[in-house]
């Protein structure tokens, strides 16, 4: 039997002498981890809801915030593909497995074919983008096509806004190398550049342009060169700055592939279906687009603090305990994941259901955002809550197949989220249309039941897979949460003024009211739960380390 102090002493030399491959995880866990994560989020999403704010004042829901949300929003769909999404879930567990076998050369070797493979294939696929933007620009939405003038500023923003996919994506790829080694800071804190670069834009350079929309798209592009040279110091640190190779025949850079290409079908599902939706919107009256953007964004930020952040934070982990055949942890960290998403996706959608208007009154119902916009966006804003636990969920079980790197099932499970996501659309966006012109509402809403059905395929087929998943839904969590939420539920809407004083009032007094709204709700959420018995310890992740096993 190996001497653990041996290995401890081993592996301490290792440090002291600055090796690469002793760099790990501080020991924190998983929920200090995800807190790090969680508060870069946080910030980040906090500073986003002010880029919106001045978003709303300075473009409203006019035809030019319409041009530029779908300018904006069709290098951020393949973002998400190519950086955070199919890429990072079909990255992460090989660089994990490089690191756990082999040495810090062969973790360099991966990191540079891949720098070349993927800078490469984007680089062409932007230049492209940029010559072909008009046509990219009817693709994405050819409702645009009635009106010449909105369709031909939609092109000459994506001809600005499109090289951010390959400076994004980049990012991310750096990102997630760091994120395999236990630091998580840099990345978490990295989308705040993105805010501040689009405030900069919106409050200095926009409102002097003839355009205001222009100066924005000039803003996406500054903001993936700097959120790109953020992560660079980090990696130098660790010694793998990128040295870009193309070499596609690489063994690491074939099995990212292999794996990339199901992963591609599985994330680009709800990534489609939000594309279909803005297809769709642009179909539908002006400011439709907009209004779905700002509903959208709110609900992305109890997603993002806390969904994303756990499933960053897990999907090394659970690559780690695949790789060393710890069955009992992965299932007890992934059951732990999917019940701290519910304890927040729960109280956050009873509370964006019952201050849709006040909330976005307060946020964005100045300049050119009317009574009616927040009015419109209120109603596309309960119907994306109604999915937010749902969406959340997804983020943190799909983590359980990709760590296994099986591609397969959710890209299975994806197809049938999005041919219903489909199916429901034409169910509720036209009668929605034709009935109360409100079409929007119906995109949301069937966005938010295909979400439901993607969270519970993939729960289902976790459970078959023999990944044990008690205590998720275990009665006395469920009557804990049931209890408290809606007494919180009950607290709020009772102090809640009507909506009319909302629309009339101005910031100071719904900012007051606002604050007074949030603190009732989230003390008798807190206090309620408390008092059934609920204690801190439960949401404590299980200490897992990401530093390579010394067990070889």
């Amino acid at each position: 039997m190996t001497d653990s102090k041996t290995e401890n002493n081993e592996s301490a030399q290792r440090s002291s002498a600055g090796h690469p491959e002793s760099v790990s995880q501080p020991k924190r866990g998983l929920l200090g981890s995800s807190f790090i994560v969680s508060m870069g989020t946080m910030l980040s999403r906090v500073l986003g809801l002010v880029r919106d704010v001045v978003l709303a004042n300075l473009l409203g829901a006019a035809p030019n915030a319409d041009a530029f949300f779908v300018a904006f929003k069709i290098p951020n769909f393949l973002r998400r593909l190519f950086a955070e999404g199919a890429f990072s879930q079909a990255f992460v567990p090989v660089l994990t497995e490089t690191r756990e076998r082999g040495s810090h050369e062969a973790v360099r070797h991966l990191v540079d074919r891949v720098a070349g493979v993927l800078g490469g294939s984007l680089f062409v696929l932007t230049a492209l983008a940029m010559v072909m933007a008009p046509w990219v620009a009817l693709i994405f939405a050819p409702g645009f096509s009635r009106d010449a003038a909105k369709l031909a500023l939609t092109a000459d923003l994506i001809v600005w806004t499109f090289p951010y996919l390959l400076l994004i994506s980049l990012t991310g790829f750096c990102g997630a190398i760091l994120n395999s080694y236990g630091r998580f800071a840099v990345p978490a804190y990295t989308p705040v550049l993105l805010n501040l670069s689009l405030i900069t834009a919106s409050v200095v350079w926009a409102p002097t342009m003839p355009e205001p929309a222009l100066g924005l798209a000039m803003g996406v592009m500054l903001a993936g060169v700097v959120q790109l040279m953020f992560q660079l110091p980090s990696l130098h640190a660790l010694k793998l700055t990128p040295r870009p190779v193309w070499d596609t025949k690489d063994e690491g850079v074939r099995k990212i592939l292999i794996l990339m290409v199901p992963a591609l079908f599985g994330i680009s599902v709800s990534q489609i279906n939000l594309l279909f939706d803005t297809v769709l919107a642009s179909l539908l009256p002006d400011g439709s687009v907009a209004w779905l953007y700002y509903s959208d964004r709110l609900t992305e930020l109890p997603l993002g603090v806390f969904a994303i952040a756990i499933a960053t934070v897990i999907l090394p982990t659970l690559s780690v305990l695949n790789t060393r055949a710890e069955s009992e942890e992965f299932s007890e960290t992934l059951a732990w994941a999917a019940r701290n998403v519910l304890l927040i996706a729960v109280p956050a959608t009873v509370a964006l259901l019952l201050l849709a208007e006040p909330i976005l009154a307060t946020l964005f119902q100045y300049g050119a955002f009317t009574d009616r916009d927040v009015t419109m966006a209120a109603a596309s804003l309960r119907a994306y809550t109604l999915g937010l636990g749902g969406f959340m969920l997804i983020k943190v079980l799909a983590p359980g197949y990709y760590a296994r790197q099986d591609m397969k099932t959710p890209v299975k499970i994806g197809i049938i989220a999005m041919v219903s996501n489909m199916v429901l659309n034409v169910v509720f966006v036209f009668p929605l249309m034709w009935y109360y012109e409100m079409g929007h509402v119906g995109l949301a809403l069937a966005t938010s039941a295909s979400a439901w059905i993607n969270a519970g395929l993939l729960y289902l087929g976790l459970r078959r897979g023999g990944i044990s998943l008690a205590g998720i839904f275990a009665p006395k969590f469920v009557l804990r949460l049931g209890v408290s939420v809606s007494v919180m539920g009950v607290a709020v809407s009772t102090l809640a003024p009507a909506v009319p004083l909302w629309l009339a009032a101005d910031l100071n007094w719904r900012a007051s009211q606002m604050m007074l709204l949030v603190t009732v709700g989230l003390v008798s959420f807190a206090i309620v739960l408390a008092a059934l018995g609920f204690r801190f310890k439960e949401v404590k992740g299980p200490p897992v380390s990401l530093s390579k096993s010394s067990s070889k």
